[in-house]
């Protein structure tokens, strides 16, 4: 009874509107928000397409349809995960799994990355699966819109780690977790199109990710990082991607023309 209480007491807070005019009017707050934000689209920016090409065997109306409900679906998962989390968080082995599921994306990151191997998700490569059991189940439109939920709340499991890690405050998880959502739905073409040109970007990422695991772990045994050092090291991040990104720009630009020179 007392779990259940609980739960309940957190989601009371998100129709608390004194707490939301007050906290959102906190600059600090829209930095955790923007922070949460850029996270989803850097890390999601391919997961749009991946839900994109799963419906594109249906009609265009059917298409526009099916992602509408799918993003209905991953709002309320939003809603239920946070709500959820929010009490779970306070646990402190729940730190420890969320901390290590972070620092392993992490590290899986760089592992690949050194090694460069090149991966592709089978719904990237094949779109839905026609004879699946969910189209048989449901028919084609309600089978392709619940593989467009089961594929939203594998996206949003990384994302709402994340954000637990970032902030347990239910406003910055909440504003972010939505505000996320719709830019990954909404322009996710933006993201696409600066990873393409600043491919460092996606490297920049995994190591927020992974400093993100060890401010949630430091958190377990009650070590705090400030918002000053918080902030300082993403800005700090991304001030060194570009300068690192123009760095080998110019250089691959030197080499070219002294090729071309040569020729």
């Amino acid at each position: 009874m007392e779990i259940l209480q609980g739960i309940l007491d957190t989601y009371a807070q998100f129709f608390n509107w004194s707490m939301w005019a007050e906290v959102l009017s906190d600059p600090v707050s829209w930095g955790y928000i923007g922070t949460l934000i850029i996270l989803e689209g850097l890390l999601s920016a391919d997961n749009a397409l991946v839900l994109a090409v799963m419906v594109k065997h249906l009609p265009n109306e059917q298409q526009k349809k099916a992602l509408f409900y799918g993003l209905l679906g991953a709002y309320v998962f939003r809603f239920i995960a946070i709500g959820l989390g929010m009490f779970l968080i306070k646990l402190w082995w729940v730190k420890v799994l969320g901390a290590g599921y972070l620092a392993w994306l992490s590290i899986k990151f760089f592992i690949d990355y050194y090694k460069q191997k090149q991966t592709e998700d089978d719904a990237e490569a094949n779109g839905m699966n026609k004879n699946g059991i969910l189209v048989r189940t449901f028919g084609l439109f309600w089978g392709t819109v619940i593989g467009v939920e089961i594929m939203d709340v594998a996206f949003s499991v990384d994302s709402i780690l994340a954000a637990f890690a970032v902030s347990e405050q239910v406003w910055v998880l909440l504003v972010g977790g939505m505000l996320g959502v719709l830019m990954m739905r909404g322009i996710a073409g933006v993201f696409l199109k600066l990873l393409h040109n600043v491919p460092e970007l996606e490297v920049t990422a995994h190591v927020l990710i992974g400093f993100i695991a060890v401010k949630m772990g430091l958190s377990i045994v009650h070590v705090h990082i400030g918002h000053w050092w918080f902030f300082g090291f993403i800005v700090g991040a991304f001030a060194i991607t570009f300068i690192v990104h123009y760095m080998r720009k110019g250089s691959s630009s030197a080499q070219t023309a002294a090729t071309e020179d040569h020729q």
